[in-house]
């Protein structure tokens, strides 16, 4: 029996945010479905190159009454970076919260807008500790 990766869904309560915050991690959009009749739009995004291999961001037009309203029950997704330590800076510089800082210069978390935890690991091997990530105590759980 064949089985094929197709995406991973999330749903979102800001597309705005949720967007830019994908686009930090360095998602591109490689296609975008409006439905006017369901109210609800599906984008999907993905690693240049990768476009296998997306997420697909949910969003109801008029929200999400009745859904639960705690995503941490979805678990995390997770991506290789090339510089855990460049990666991270580039998120906290455009305010994004560090959950779990690369201390060990091979693995961080952060959250998306919509409380999605992402994990980030670095590529090969891992990174020799650098300041301020060794110091820095965790910022909340993962």
């Amino acid at each position: 029996m064949k089985l094929r990766y197709l995406h991973t869904m999330v749903r979102v309560k800001d597309l705005e945010k949720s967007m830019a915050f994908y686009e930090l991690l360095g998602l591109k959009q490689t296609r975008r479905s409006d439905y006017e009749s369901g109210r609800f739009s599906l984008i999907f995004l993905a690693p240049e190159g990768q476009e296998e291999c997306p997420v697909e961001l949910t969003y109801n037009w008029d929200g999400d009454e009745g859904l639960p309203s705690d995503s941490r029950h979805f678990g995390h997704l997770a991506y290789e970076v090339e510089n855990i330590y460049d990666m991270c800076q580039h998120l906290m510089d455009n305010g994004v919260t560090i959950n779990r800082p690369p201390h060990d210069g091979r693995m961080a978390f952060v959250r998306s807008p919509d409380n999605i935890s992402i994990e980030l690991l670095q590529m090969g091997d891992a990174l020799e500790p650098a300041e301020p990530w060794t110091s820095m105590g965790n910022t909340g759980s993962w």
